[in-house]
């Protein structure tokens, strides 16, 4: 096996070189550079990534701490996440906290005694115990698509929040929803919340709630049941709107899960969409295009959420002492004909911002 001696004699330069061009420590003319690259090629050297991170207190490593990977969403945002981080030479150590905060600070911690160089979380609704273990050892995280809370340990004295943040926009795209329906003629839109405590639960009530006033519409609220982000609690939260006595006449889904859970009970009702209930979705599919009726909805730019995030974290640990930003990516409206229209012309299936 080739050590870095070997790749030394081979280039003509010292071992000090070789390491600098591998580890990027230190910069080295570019034919010289190239020399050593050339070298590794052709002796097929393999850096020893253990030994390395003895030596830089680095392991090119990542933490992703993300609930339901089933999720075609966070499979997506994983897609992303792994591409950029192999494209930036780190590999990746991937978690799933379950929604639950101790399991979540659990898993952090292993990730982190398996000393991760930093890490990517989809924080939990209640993440004190997350926030407290990253802040008593100081370890670089980015928070992806929810926001943890600004009080207490989520933010620094001026009230900012001390860990950068990367999600997408949530309360705009979702007023979209709510007034595309109303603007079909819809005064009972009724929406199926997530859980309860996310960012974007909160956020996409907010939106709800825009989209009603900006349409004149008053709140009602027995139209907004949660589902808890989850099939089958979508499930439940649309059983419980079909059994009002003035049932909704359009609904809007807060994620992609949930739309799953209201599509089932309509269908076990023997309910059409859109002939008895038009129904719009937050979250859009890679099949949604293949649904029957074709699914109007917001679709959010889930590989470049997971390639921002790791591109923020690898600036965070190059400056570690830089002040905290949150990152926000418009998502896109993909309007189809679950909502009640006749089928869109063939350039608006493409999608608009909202």
């Amino acid at each position: 096996m080739a050590t870095m001696t070997d790749v030394a004699r081979s280039a003509g330069v010292s071992v000090a070189t070789v390491s600098h061009v591998l580890n990027d420590t230190r910069p080295v003319l570019p034919h010289t550079r190239q020399a050593v690259l050339d070298a590794v090629d052709r002796l097929g050297y393999t850096p020893n990534t253990l030994a390395r991170s003895l030596v830089t207190s680095r392991t090119r490593s990542i933490g992703l701490a993300v609930s339901a990977i089933s999720n075609p969403y966070f499979t997506e945002i994983l897609q992303g996440v792994e591409a950029a981080a192999v494209e930036q030479g780190y590999s990746l150590l991937i978690a799933d906290p379950h929604d639950d905060p101790e399991h979540e600070r659990k898993v952090v911690q292993l990730l982190h005694e398996r000393r991760v160089d930093g890490m990517i979380v989809a924080p939990s609704a209640n993440p004190r115990e997350l926030l407290a273990y990253l802040g008593r050892h100081e370890v670089p995280a980015v928070f992806l698509d929810r926001l943890v809370p600004t009080p207490a340990d989520g933010a620094q004295a001026d009230g900012s929040p001390r860990h950068d943040q990367v999600c997408a926009e949530s309360a705009e795209p979702t007023a979209r929803l709510v007034s595309h329906l109303a603007g079909l003629g819809h005064r009972r839109i009724a929406l199926v919340a997530g859980l309860p405590g996310l960012s974007t639960t909160r956020e996409r009530v907010a939106g709800y709630r825009r989209g009603l006033a900006g349409a004149g519409l008053p709140y009602d609220e027995r139209l907004v049941v949660h589902g808890d982000s989850e099939s089958a609690g979508a499930e439940r939260a649309t059983a419980e709107l079909l059994s009002l006595a003035a049932r909704p006449t359009a609904l809007v889904t807060a994620n992609n899960t949930m739309t799953l859970g209201s599509l089932r009970t309509l269908r076990e009702r023997g309910l059409s969409v859109p002939g008895d209930l038009a129904l719009c979705c937050f979250d859009d599919f890679p099949w949604g295009d293949l649904f029957s009726p074709r699914l109007t909805a917001v679709s959010q730019p889930s590989k470049e959420i997971g390639a921002r995030a790791v591109r923020v974290l690898l600036e965070r640990l190059a400056s570690p002492d830089r002040p905290a930003r949150t990152v926000r990516l418009p998502c896109t409206f993909v309007h189809r004909t679950s909502c009640g229209c006749p089928e869109p012309p063939a350039q608006s299936r493409k999608g608009t911002a909202p």
